[in-house]
């Protein structure tokens, strides 16, 4: 075990004080240059390494971190987003660590600016970000690196923002892992229904618009014959709406035995289909919320492809900590596993690894 070096060791080795020593190590005023030098030095040829968790603690200061996440129901996959920044809110106590929550409407830039702005005004420490469009988010983001607010992006990465850091999966790349599992068991259909959520027409997740890419891109190169039929629900839909649809769409669509949607929503289908009996037809689908999982177990979903949402929401707040708090890097970039859960596995899944 390295020896422990003092403060009184650092200051006979440059020559100076003891809080000469003091205030250089916490970066604090009233330190000639000559003196922080020769400081600066005795640390260096002494290989000093300094405790960061034992300053930290001794500092005693609060530090509030803000997560901006849309509005969402229970069992959701934005609820274990929330369920793991507490978790790490929790674990980190000991260094008065505060998260608070705000929500906006999706696909409403007027509720995303109204909560940025909130944000903004309580001038917090950090802040972890779902993004709006780009153009909305860029504001708020332009307006934190103004303030020297560090953010992480979570969910959706736009490097041209400049985030701390981004937790999120490689969109593109899980729709054409998506693609690829799905036709293993439908490579001899001819027609695949896509179930998309949408809100005035449109996706409202950038995340879920790239997957749907990735997955057409595969579909294109592989299988070019087979139909991809899209079905569109609303996304504040009612259950009735959306029975009254899946009736319609599967009256016109008998051919259809597969199915796949980019959101944590299969168990919509999931459900339609075990209520009708429906057995030659299939959904695949994303997250590991508990109605997905009851329709793995009871066969109407294939598969679910996990993210770990847990975890996500526990690493931005710990990424956060560690960047703030200790003054440590972070790693810019980091790309959630892309896990594929069946029948057969899905009770050995666990939602962290931490």
């Amino acid at each position: 075990m390295a020896e422990k070096i003092r403060i009184k060791d650092i200051a006979k080795r440059a020559g100076v004080s003891v809080g000469t020593v003091d205030r250089v190590l916490h970066d604090r005023p009233n330190v000639s240059k000559p003196a922080r030098e020769k400081v600066e030095q005795a640390l260096k040829e002494m290989n000093y390494q300094p405790n960061m968790y034992a300053s930290a603690l001794a500092y005693n200061k609060e530090y509030t971190f803000y997560l901006l996440i849309p509005k969402h129901e229970s069992e959701a996959y934005w609820e274990e987003i929330e369920e793991g920044a507490r978790k790490c809110e929790d674990v980190r106590r000991d260094f008065h660590i505060d998260v608070e929550i705000h929500f906006y409407e999706r696909s409403n830039e007027d509720s995303f600016r109204e909560q940025a702005n909130e944000i903004l005004e309580a001038a917090p420490e950090g802040v972890i970000v779902v993004p709006s469009s780009l153009a909305v988010t860029r504001e708020f983001t332009e307006n934190l690196h103004a303030k020297s607010i560090p953010f992480i992006l979570l969910d959706s990465y736009m490097p041209d923002l400049r985030p701390l850091s981004f937790f999120g999966q490689d969109s593109f790349c899980s729709g054409f892992f998506a693609a690829k599992m799905l036709m293993m068991i439908a490579s001899k259909e001819t027609e695949i229904m896509l179930m998309r959520q949408t809100k005035d027409g449109r996706v409202v997740s950038k995340q879920q618009d790239n997957r749907e890419v990735g997955f057409r891109h595969y579909m294109h190169d592989h299988f070019p014959n087979v139909e991809i039929i899209d079905l569109d629900l609303p996304l504040n839909g009612t259950k009735s709406e959306y029975v009254k649809m899946l009736e319609k769409y599967f009256a016109e669509h008998p051919n259809t035995h597969h199915c796949i949607t980019m959101t944590s929503k299969a168990h919509i289908v999931g459900d339609f289909l075990l209520k009708t009996n429906r057995r030659d037809v299939q959904i695949m689908g994303y997250d590991m919320v508990e109605k997905n999982a009851r329709c793995l177990r009871e066969g109407s979903i294939s598969f679910l492809i996990a993210q770990h949402a847990y975890m996500q929401g526990y690493s931005c707040v710990e990424t956060l900590f560690r960047a703030i708090v200790l003054k440590k890097k972070v790693t810019p970039v980091n790309y959630m596993p892309i896990e594929l859960l069946m029948k057969e596995n899905v009770d050995f899944y666990r939602r962290t690894q931490l």
